[in-house]
This record gives C-alpha cells, sequence and structure tokens, in this order.
C-alpha cells in the first residue's frame, strides 16, 4: 500500500477523532442557544433584521452612518463573553422540503458541496454576530457592527457522502478572538438512520468592521472556562502563528528552500534528452501531462441574486462557484469523478462588486498517487479591462486510480507546483 495513502487513513480517522474531541468538549457546556427547530432560511431572516435590511435589492444602500456612535473605543467596554454564548445549530430541512432538495441535490443524487459551503459562510456570519453584547446598543436599532469573511482555514471532510434527502445540521461557536476579529467554528453533521453523522467542520475567521465598513470595530474578549475550551482558544493561537509562517515563507517571499530545488530539477532532467547539452527539447514522460494541459476557465457575471448584506458578492457565493470548477477540472484531468478531501486556507483578499465580471482559472498543480492538488484563482476584470485578484482556492481531490503526473514546464509552473505540494503535505499531516 502507498505510504501516502498508508498517512491518508490515518488523516482520516485523525479528522473523525478531531471531531468527536471538538462536539464532546463544546456540546457538554454549550446546549443552552441549540434550536432543533430553527432552520437556515430562519438564520437569513434574522441576519436581515439584525442589520436592519429588507429583502429586495436596491442598488444604493441605506445609510448607516447614525450607528458609528454605538461602538464602542475600546475592549474594556464591552462584557467578555464564552464559548457557550455563542454557541447555536440550525437545519438545512432537506427530508421534507421538496423544492430545497432541487437546490441541493447533484445529478448523482448527492449534495452539492459547494452549497453547503455557502450555509456555512452565512451560519458562521451569524453565529460571530451572537458573540458581540455591545453596552451602546440602542433598543431597536440595527447593529452597528458588519462582519466580513477573512478567510476560511483548512476544512476536512469524513468519508460521509451527504445524501439529497437527509437533513444536515449546522453547529458552531466562536473559538478564537482577537481585537476586532473573531474566529467560528463550524461543523455539519446528516441524519443517517437516526442518528447525526460527521460531514465536515471549517474554521472562518471574520473582521469585524463599523456600520460604513471604513474602519475596525473591537469586539468582546473570549474567555475560556473549561480546560476544554482553553485548548480550542489555543488552538486558534496556533492558527494565526501558522499562518503568519505561511505568508513569511511564500514563495513570492522567499526562494525554494534546497530540497524543493531538486525536486524542481529533477523533473527538468527527466523532460529533455540527456544526449541533447543544449536542453534543446523537452519530452513528456510516461503517464504524465503538461501542467498547461490541465487547466480550466470559465467567466462569471455576478447579478443581485449572488450579493450579501452589504451589496457585495457573497463569500459563499465565490467558494460554490470556485469548488465546482475545480471538480469539473478534476474530472477532465483524471477521467474519474474525483473526491473531495480538503480545501485548504481561502483568502478573501478584495471584496467583489455586484455587476463585476469575474474570472476563474482551474489549475491541477501537483498530483501523486491517486491524489490531485487543484488550485483556483479569482479575479475580478473592471470596465477598464483591469484585473485583481480576489480569491485562491486550494483543493485535494481523491480519484479511484492512479492519476497522472503534473510536470511544469515555466519556471512560473515550477513555483505552482511547488506551492501546489506544499498545500498537499500540510494537509496530509506530512508537515506541520
Amino acid at each position: 500500500m502507498s505510504s501516502v495513502l498508508v498517512r491518508s487513513l490515518l488523516r482520516s480517522n485523525s479528522i473523525k477523532n478531531e471531531f468527536k474531541l471538538q462536539l464532546g468538549g463544546v456540546l457538554s457546556i454549550c446546549s443552552n442557544n441549540t434550536d432543533p427547530t430553527t432552520t437556515m432560511q430562519d438564520v437569513k431572516a434574522a441576519l436581515l433584521k439584525h442589520m436592519g435590511l429588507e429583502r429586495g435589492y436596491r442598488p444604493l444602500q441605506p445609510n448607516r452612518s447614525h450607528l458609528l456612535d454605538m461602538l464602542p473605543k475600546n475592549q474594556d467596554e464591552l462584557p467578555p463573553r464564552t464559548m457557550q454564548d455563542s454557541f447555536l445549530s440550525a437545519v438545512i430541512p432537506l427530508s421534507s422540503d421538496i423544492v430545497l432538495q432541487e437546490k441541493y441535490v447533484t445529478f448523482l443524487g448527492h449534495v452539492r458541496l459547494g452549497r453547503l459551503m455557502e450555509d456555512m459562510d452565512m451560519f458562521a456570519v451569524w453565529v460571530a454576530h451572537q458573540h458581540i453584547v455591545n453596552p451602546n446598543q440602542v433598543p431597536g436599532e440595527p447593529t452597528p457592527y458588519v462582519l466580513v469573511t477573512v478567510l476560511v482555514d483548512q476544512i476536512d471532510f469524513t468519508d460521509l457522502v451527504p445524501k439529497h434527502d437527509a437533513d444536515i445540521r449546522l453547529s458552531g461557536h466562536v473559538s478564537w478572538v482577537g481585537r476586532s476579529s473573531i474566529e467560528v467554528t463550524v461543523w455539519l453533521e446528516q441524519k443517517v438512520f437516526g442518528k447525526w453523522q460527521k460531514l465536515t467542520r471549517a474554521v472562518f475567521l471574520m473582521a469585524a468592521r463599523n456600520s460604513t465598513n471604513t474602519a475596525a470595530a473591537v469586539v468582546n474578549r473570549l474567555e475560556p472556562g473549561s480546560e476544554r475550551e482553553k485548548e480550542i482558544f489555543l488552538g486558534g493561537e496556533g492558527r494565526k502563528k501558522r499562518r503568519i509562517q505561511s505568508q513569511s515563507t511564500s514563495l513570492l517571499k522567499q526562494v525554494p528552500d534546497d530540497a524543493e530545488q531538486q525536486v524542481i530539477h529533477d523533473i527538468f532532467v527527466s523532460t529533455v534528452d540527456s544526449n541533447d547539452p543544449n536542453f534543446h527539447k523537452r519530452i513528456l514522460p510516461s503517464h504524465s501531462v503538461w501542467m498547461d494541459d490541465c487547466t480550466l476557465s470559465n467567466i462569471i457575471f455576478s447579478h443581485p441574486e449572488n450579493r450579501n448584506l452589504h451589496n457585495k458578492v457573497f463569500g459563499g457565493f465565490l467558494m460554490r462557484q470556485a469548488l465546482e470548477l475545480s471538480w469539473t477540472a478534476g474530472y477532465m484531468y483524471s477521467k474519474f469523478r474525483p473526491k473531495l478531501c480538503h480545501i485548504s486556507d481561502i483568502g478573501f483578499h478584495k471584496p467583489v462588486d455586484v455587476g463585476s465580471l469575474l474570472r476563474m482559472h482551474a489549475y491541477v498543480t501537483y498530483s501523486e498517487f491517486n491524489y490531485a492538488q487543484i488550485l483556483v484563482h479569482a479575479e475580478v476584470i473592471d470596465h477598464r479591462g483591469m484585473h485583481s485578484t480576489t480569491n485562491n482556492f486550494h483543493y485535494t481531490y481523491q480519484m479511484p486510480e492512479e492519476v497522472p503526473k503534473v510536470i511544469p514546464q515555466s519556471y512560473h509552473e515550477a513555483m505552482m507546483y511547488l506551492d501546489g505540494r506544499r498545500h498537499f503535505q500540510r494537509v496530509m499531516g506530512l508537515v506541520k
């Protein structure tokens, strides 16, 4: 059995154990706010009311500058909160809502994971709002806070394939807080034969902004209670340090290390004729494919129905579009229906205006045994034809058989290859 496959099995068991630890530790103390009858539709309606918004698209948003006076100047003005205070659950009632099933079902009768990413993003925002208690809040007035998704940390999936006709439950709580940032951990479970089975877990990092979305806003401190809560909080601290380290060692800032340079050199040597001293011609090795031949692109025009509460394109919509494009790219590359195993960090670099042209490019950047690492690069094209990066998405897919090896040709592709290799090794537990 391949060493990568062995590690994959160990990684899968690790994910299941982490679900049990986190859910067990939190559910034992956070049961007061759960309501099994709350649906995601209720959550969306509650968010609209909380923000003082109404249904229906309006090109110009209502003026919220009068709410600025309610915002505190520092954290000491806000009461500390616990993880229990923000714990919530909501259900996607697929077992009883036929219309909803049509929206979520795939052609194989499974659930569209992209739709679930949309729901998780919306749910995470609502959970984060539960954490904020502002003594300056005027009764009857909308909240002066605007919460935006900054990034989504690594998302791991269990082996359970979600069905389109069984209820799915979202649960979550605030797991770490900075001065103006809130980390929310969200789980998905599906009811199978009367029991809730784990699907996935994701960590969302939210930025708190003022009512006009022009500056950061301070939020309540998080005070861990039990030993388990302290462990969860320290996990958030660890993720923050890992992100800082990852940024400092980015291939945009540092040259590849010695081992990575050797990897690229070995690939180059395998693609040239050893009898040609001028490296005149490159030859594709057997059971391999040039990286340039396994790419896929699309262009999306963003409509008002894709907006969030702030008239920007909803981050969950971007995640869904990118995920479905990556799956299609993986299918065309491998000729198999790929199984999504992991999603690495998703960063939201720039908001996307409604009416923008959004271009997405999917690249198979790295492959090993029966796994493929796929990057989706999203960019906005403005009216002047200028391109601006909005997101980079990294996906790890598993195929039923060994896949062709991806071979870079240019230095640019070589850096994409190494970046994909880094993401693959981290999600597979090969490196920390």
